[in-house]
């Protein structure tokens, strides 16, 4: 019995000994690679991940508890701030729920409008996306040509809206104010020039061979791992899943429009990035298509009494004057309804659950933000990986924590 023991002693030196290999390192909470403010608790075995621990609340404003003490016109402005770089489409999933549970209807020009709004919001979150990553992993230039055409995109927002970056632009049963024949002009021209660009942009990254070794084969994510797991838009699309909410549940007008949808092979941080420059690609030629198809019309909803203001402007009366207080005021009121309505963000499906008791304010506002969960993964993304390859997979992973915490 002491001979065995003598033996065993040994093995059980060399087993705490690897265990006091791995240590403690904290990832943030502050680090530019983060988009916001990220904690993460790393445990390292010298310079490989063996698990990571992200900690978030950082940016929590409690936004859904907020919702419920504001009317539904009221609630607008908070989906700006949630991903503050995708603006326009988080305000597109807030109005599209409203308006199924009140059942508006939207009218076609207004529904382009919208659209080609949606798709100026891509560009601007995949621009930020790839050339902010492009400057974690070590490359400057990319950002400098990108935030170039990131400021003629939000010059479009602020010439229908007055803000640059919180638009507060869409409104249920519409759009806020018309779009100019003027501005139109200026994005056609904006849509022939960006593919050069773009050129440039991927001439310089997607041969260089220190971009690919930084990033092909790190943060692999396979096909049933990603949709066990909850994850949309991109990063799903990488992995081999062709899912892309426009093309299987289309809204507004993108079933009469024509774009491709791509699809990686291998789930990892080069297809991703690929997958966005080809987005990027394709949102121009939609953008394109919406300025063709705008045709004259109404920019607001005709189904309800929310227009009736706009309609009858030259003609006051009492009753237009009882609506408008009823739209900006606190008194507008729905029948009792539930309804979700998910879009596909340029960081995946952003979805909203919006319930009403028949009151005029929401009874419950649940928000479903594709960085949350995508967030969940890094984990899984990163085991086995080199401490330098977290900053990486962060960037791919294209997540900004005003709707993770939300």
């Amino acid at each position: 019995m002491v001979l065995v023991l003598y033996f065993i002693q040994p093995l059980w030196n060399i087993r705490s000994y690897t265990n006091l290999r791995t240590f403690k390192l904290n990832f943030g909470p502050q680090h530019p690679a983060a988009h916001g403010v990220l904690r993460l608790i790393l445990e390292l075995n010298g310079e490989i991940v063996v698990r990571a621990d992200p900690h978030i609340g950082f940016l929590h404003r409690g936004t859904e508890k907020l919702l419920e003490f504001k009317s539904f016109l009221q609630g607008l402005p908070y989906f700006d701030r949630l991903d503050y770089v995708s603006m326009m489409t988080q305000e597109h999933a807030y109005v599209l729920a409203i308006e199924a549970s009140r059942r508006d209807l939207v009218p076609f020009r207004a529904g382009f409008i919208r659209v080609l709004f949606s798709e100026i919001t891509r560009l601007l979150n995949h621009l930020m996306a790839i050339t902010t990553h492009a400057m974690d992993v070590g490359a400057l230039t990319p950002f400098l040509w990108g935030f170039e055409e990131r400021e003629k995109l939000m010059g479009f927002y602020e010439q229908v809206s007055g803000a640059r970056m919180h638009a507060a632009y869409f409104r249920p049963g519409g759009v806020a104010f018309d779009i100019s024949s003027f501005l139109l002009d200026e994005i056609e021209i904006f849509c022939q020039q960006f593919k050069y660009r773009l050129d440039e942009i991927e001439e310089l990254l997607t041969f260089n061979r220190i971009w690919r070794k930084r990033l092909v084969g790190v943060g692999t994510i396979r096909a049933l791992e990603a949709t066990n797991r909850g994850i949309t838009g991109v990063m799903l699309r990488s992995a081999g899943v062709l899912w892309d909410l426009r093309k299987v549940q289309p809204y507004e007008q993108y079933a009469g429009i024509n774009f491709t949808a791509a699809m990686g092979l291998f789930g990892d941080c080069f297809d991703r990035y690929l997958i966005r420059l080809w987005e990027m690609r394709q949102s121009t030629s939609i953008m394109a298509q919406c300025a063709l198809s705008l045709s004259s019309g109404l920019i607001k909803t005709t189904s309800s009494k929310a227009v009736s203001l706009f309609r009858s402007f030259f003609k006051l009366s009492m009753e237009t004057l009882i609506s408008h207080f009823e739209i900006y005021g606190n008194t507008q009121k729905t029948g009792p309804s539930e309804a979700y309505c998910g879009i596909e963000a340029p960081k995946g499906e952003f979805g909203v659950y919006l319930a009403a008791n028949g009151g005029s304010l929401p009874y419950r506002c649940k928000i479903r933000s594709p960085g949350f969960l995508h967030l969940q993964s890094l984990d899984y993304m990163t085991f086995n990986h080199f401490l330098a390859d977290v900053t990486t997979v962060i960037g791919t992973q294209d997540i900004v924590f005003g709707e993770v915490d939300r």
